[in-house]
């Protein structure tokens, strides 16, 4: 996990790890990597973490799929 590791020293006593902390700092990295950086970053993880990294992704998408699976649609019969 070097990339995270890396992150991590740069914002280490700055940020406290909240939810919105991660999310700012996740939007930010991806707002300023080009596809190729992000690329590189993948191809230079050994095996280990891309599986962990392709194991989050289906798990984070079939969560996300269940729960939009789970909400009901409201219709809106009224005409305006």
């Amino acid at each position: 996990m070097k990339f995270v590791d890396e992150l991590f020293e740069l914002y280490r006593g700055r940020l406290q790890g909240t939810e919105d902390d991660l999310d700012m700092i996740t939007l930010t990295v991806l707002g300023e990597m080009s596809e190729t950086d992000i690329m590189s970053v993948i191809g230079e993880m050994p095996k280990d973490e891309l599986a962990w990294l392709f194991r989050v992704y289906l798990y984070e998408g079939l969560k996300e799929k269940f729960n939009q699976d789970q909400i009901p649609v409201k219709h809106n019969r009224r005409l305006h």
